[in-house]
Formats: structure tokens, C-alpha cells, sequence
């Protein structure tokens, strides 16, 4: 097997024996992050299980703790997949779920674990494109990306496709080997979602998966962590990172360029839910409808490489190929379709 032994790896170690430690006897739910607005011993307590990080929302979580101060607010960061089964397995007590991992809510809310989202004028104002069956709301819009890190390619070399992104690789496939990243679409839930998307918008996914498994890939848990390894200097390119946390690194950080491919560029929603198990729906509601308002918009779009859902669509880029919020969605999840694509993507990856 030709898989690199890299610090993501022994991460996910890590991770799955943490993972099995907790859920002795009690719930699974692996938390990477928790942010507390407000006394921790107040009441009444708005719990918000999300898979962004708390950098990422820290602007939303401060502005609307500022217009509801009489509500503390526990955020909790957890992977995509951890929080999934939080609900659907554990139904634990969050009143609002915020993910990136579309396919993963799109199923706790066809299996009964979400409460119906009341209309209103700001839920109504959502595009329906980003909405399911008063079940599921996007909030914001980010890309799905490549970044590379400076120097990796020649000037006036920078890949700006797929297709020359693959040419690059193999025109010095020494250079690269073991510094190539992605996702690991087996064991996270937004990298299985960015991979099988990739795959049914282009033709040249499986060739660039086969090249970069020649080059020993290595593959990761998380955007977070292929950005530290760009940084310093353990990979040279990272494929299908999330846009804003992207773009928040290289703002601070001359050595990284984000690029948005230009035969096309998937566009991720976040997306929200009310769960079943939720312990105060009331107070997620009014952040539901926090975020939908000007206030609300406002914020979210102070994090670079995103946007409010409400945003003009008119800045981004020609070649976007938002995800859409549609049954296509479960299908991909699928038992039998999904164990295909991973024994694909496996092959691609291990090669003789």
C-alpha cells in the first residue's frame, strides 16, 4: 500500500481511538473546538453543534450574542461525520447543527431528525435552491479549492485547471511525490461530498485521482490540517480545500495561493437544521433568523471566502458549479453507490 504514514494519519489514529474512549458508555461526539458566549451557568442556553471552526464563526456567533444578550451560547466544533452521529445516533441535546457536509444533513432530515423550520419572511427569502422541504436552510456559499504553496511551480506555471494541474504533475512527478493532499473521502464526511461532486461535474477527476495516488498522495481528515502541512512545507499542493478557511490562511500567509480552477470551481453550501432532539428550538430559530437578516449577512460575510446565501451571485466566478440541495444528494449516500466509489477511489490511490 502506497499510502503515506504522514502527521494526518497518525491524526486519525488518534482521533478514532479518542473517538472509542468516548463512547464508553456514553455518546461518540469527538469535540475539536468549544466557544462559550455569555455565563456559562446561564439561562436559557443556545447549543450549536457545527463543523466550522470557531475562527470562521466567531463574527456571526459575536453579533448575534450582541442583538440577544440574554441568551448564552455554547458553540461546538465536531467533524462532519461526529456530528452526524451525534443526532442520528445519539440525539443529543443541540438545538441548531451548521454543516458543510450537505449530503450528511440532507439525511438526518430524511430520516425524522429535524423539525420543521417555520416560514417567515427571512427563511422565505432564501433562494428555494437552498432550502429542503422546510427541513434544511443554507446560510452561506464558499468554493472548493486549490492551494499551493509558493514556489511549488515555475513562474507563469501556476495550474489555474484540472487538466493542467495533472499536465504539472506529471512533468516532475519527483518533485511532488508525498506532497500532494487531499481529503480522505472514507473517513470524512466533506471529503467524500467534494470528491463525488468533483466527479459528476468533470470529466478528469479519476484521471487526477490516478495520478496523484502515483505520487503517493497523502490524504487528510481536514482542511485545517493540509493548510498547516502547505505551510510548513510538507506539501506543495493541496486539492478540494474549504474556501474560506483557505483564504483566511493566506491573507495572513504570503506562501499560500488559493486557486478557484477556472473549468469550474464547486461551490459549498452551509447549511442548518433544527434536530428533533433540540432542547430550546425557539432560541435556534431566532439565530436562523439572525443570520438571514442584514445583521446577520453582514457578518458572514466578513469571513473571507464566503457569503451569505443572500448575497448577489453576480460575483462569483462564470465557471461555479454550486452543489445543489436535491435528492442527488442521498443518492451518492447510497450503501452500494458509495462503497463503488470508495473501492475506486482506493484503486486510484494504491497502485501497483
Amino acid at each position: 500500500m502506497r499510502r503515506s504514514l504522514s502527521s494526518p494519519g497518525l491524526i486519525r489514529v488518534l482521533i478514532v481511538g479518542l473517538a472509542l474512549v468516548l463512547a464508553r458508555p456514553a455518546a461518540a461526539l469527538v469535540v475539536e473546538e468549544e466557544f462559550v458566549l455569555g455565563p456559562a451557568d446561564a439561562a436559557p442556553v443556545l447549543r450549536i453543534l457545527s463543523t466550522t471552526d470557531v475562527s470562521a464563526a466567531r463574527p456571526f456567533l459575536e453579533a448575534f450574542h450582541n442583538a440577544n444578550p440574554d441568551l448564552s451560547i455554547r458553540y461546538t466544533v465536531a467533524s462532519t461525520i461526529s456530528a452526524y452521529e451525534a443526532i442520528a445516533d445519539e440525539q443529543l441535546p443541540f438545538d441548531l447543527v451548521i454543516s458543510s457536509a450537505m449530503d450528511l444533513q440532507m439525511k438526518l432530515a430524511n430520516d425524522g431528525h429535524a423539525r420543521p423550520i417555520p416560514h417567515s419572511a427571512a427563511i422565505d427569502a432564501v433562494p428555494h435552491t437552498a432550502r429542503w422541504r422546510d427541513l434544511i436552510v443554507g446560510i452561506s456559499v464558499e468554493p472548493v479549492v486549490i492551494v499551493v504553496r509558493s514556489g511549488a511551480f515555475a513562474q507563469g506555471k501556476v495550474p489555474r485547471t484540472r487538466r493542467e494541474l495533472i499536465d504539472r504533475l506529471r512533468e516532475d512527478p519527483e518533485r511532488f511525490r508525498g506532497k500532494v493532499g487531499t481529503y480522505d473521502p472514507a473517513t470524512s464526511g466533506a471529503g467524500y461530498l467534494f470528491a463525488s461532486q468533483d466527479a459528476a461535474f468533470g470529466s478528469t477527476f479519476w484521471r487526477l485521482a490516478e495520478v496523484i495516488g502515483r505520487l503517493d498522495a497523502r490524504l487528510y481528515c481536514c482542511s485545517g490540517a493540509m493548510i498547516n502541512d502547505l505551510a510548513d512545507g510538507r506539501l506543495l499542493v493541496a486539492y478540494n480545500l474549504v474556501g474560506s478557511y483557505s483564504r483566511a490562511r493566506a491573507a495572513e500567509d504570503p506562501r499560500l495561493l488559493v486557486i478557484e480552477p477556472e473549468d469550474f470551481t464547486l461551490q459549498l453550501l452551509r447549511t442548518a437544521l433544527v434536530p428533533r432532539s433540540a432542547a430550546n428550538p425557539d432560541a435556534a430559530l431566532r439565530m436562523l433568523e439572525f443570520l438571514l437578516s442584514e445583521r446577520g449577512v453582514t457578518a458572514i460575510n466578513l469571513v473571507p471566502g464566503q457569503s451569505s446565501v443572500l448575497s448577489t451571485p453576480s460575483g462569483r466566478p462564470g465557471a461555479s458549479r454550486t452543489i445543489r440541495l436535491d435528492p442527488g444528494l442521498l443518492a451518492n449516500l447510497d450503501r452500494i453507490r458509495k462503497d463503488v466509489f470508495l473501492r475506486d477511489w482506493t484503486a486510484a490511490m494504491v497502485q501497483p
